[in-house]
């Protein structure tokens, strides 16, 4: 059965004065109806980039080098401009990182809504009003018919995303596009705001690419995620294997970073260094500089994303698959580390397939030093 959403082998290029900047690189991965998606990975990742880029959203200097973008069997690239801003909006809606920024200041907040159903459900604009102040009631704008005549200026972040979230279920999609939309909120916001987006999705049965760096955000929200590091994917997992389970020292590297209750360490653990240039990317694999893991192998030879318990090449129906020298040629130290949950610690060496259990979880690895 054909996926809601398939991208296979996208990869996206900026040319720029300093040289060409490879955001995304062979990035593969699907979404099936109704389902919740997260994107993980540092600032510099391609995150963005790859999301704009189902959209046909990417701009000089920016161009889509290759890859197929498949949205219910149907290639959006192949498309004319015409018929792609028919399934914007309509079909793919988005949720921008920066709401305030998102909503145009000159128009109310309600008539940004309702132009959006005039366009793309042919509602007159009496029905569309309407519309509109029902979905701002159903995100929680309190007094919604009062506040669908006020500007964004007149609402406070929180209240900017709650809009944004309304004019992206106002055409009842099949697919919403979240780019990280909880950046600017303060914590308390952050959490209704994403309890709003899950009950959502619910209700209007619709499925959500969630792009975030806070490993923390898709815990308790996707059903599965891809982790992606200097514009590739390096994990692809459903959710509870990737925290209990992580088979790639960088989606460990970022569990062992999470602030837990109760931790009493001084320091939270650190993965050194930074996210390599884009121009000028390191040889081999793109995470060696920064792996404690890494050998000489690793500069020489780019990982291929594979399944990790046969070695086989990864393809969009592939629901475990990393992209470590360990799973192809082996490496001679494996990967020495390990989950801790509730307490009991899970050894992932050379010969040891993880495990998994069903709440709370602890990663322990080599990358800001352990004790020592």
């Amino acid at each position: 059965m054909t996926a809601l959403l398939e991208v296979e082998d996208l990869t996206v290029r900026f040319y720029t004065e300093e040289g060409v900047v490879t955001a995304v690189d062979g990035l593969s991965y699907r979404i099936e109806a109704g389902e919740t998606f997260g994107v993980v990975g540092e600032s510099g990742a391609g995150k963005s980039v790859a999301a704009l880029s189902v959209l046909g959203l990417i701009d000089d200097p920016g161009r889509i080098e290759r890859g197929e973008v498949r949205f219910k069997g149907e290639d959006l690239r192949s498309m004319t401009d015409a018929e792609l801003r028919s399934v914007r909006g309509d079909e793919i809606a988005m949720v921008f990182q920066d709401a305030r920024a998102a909503l145009n200041p000159v128009y109310t907040v309600g008539e940004q809504i309702a132009e959006t159903i005039e366009h793309h459900m042919g509602y007159d604009p009496a029905a569309a009003r309407d519309r509109a102040v029902r979905l701002l009631d159903r995100v929680g704008i309190p007094e919604a018919g009062t506040r669908y005549s006020d500007y964004p200026h007149e609402f406070s972040g929180g209240m900017c995303q709650r809009a944004t979230v309304a004019m992206a279920l106002s055409c009842e999609p099949d697919l919403i596009v979240a780019d990280e939309p909880t950046t600017a909120l303060d914590v308390t916001v952050e959490a209704r705001v994403l309890d709003l987006l899950a009950d959502l999705a619910d209700e209007f049965d619709v499925a959500v690419q969630l792009i975030t760096h806070d490993l923390g955000v898709i815990a308790g929200t996707c059903d599965r995620a891809m982790v992606m590091y200097a514009g590739e994917a390096v994990e692809r997992a459903p959710i509870e294997e990737l925290y209990y389970d992580p088979k790639h020292p960088y989606t460990a590297g970022l569990m062992s970073a999470i602030p837990h209750v109760g931790d009493d360490r001084d320091r939270l653990q650190t993965i050194p260094g930074t996210m390599p240039d884009l121009i000028d990317v390191p040889s081999g694999c793109r995470f060696h500089p920064r792996c404690p893991f890494a050998e000489e192998a690793c500069t020489r030879t780019d990982p291929a994303l594979v399944d990790p318990e046969n070695g086989e090449a990864a393809t969009l129906e592939t629901e475990r698959a990393a992209a470590c020298l360990e799973y192809t040629e082996g490496l001679t130290g494996g990967l020495d580390y390990s989950v801790e949950v509730d307490g009991e610690t899970n050894e992932r060496a050379e010969d040891d397939d993880g495990g998994e259990d069903d709440d709370g979880r602890e990663d322990e690895g080599e990358e800001g030093g352990s004790d020592e």
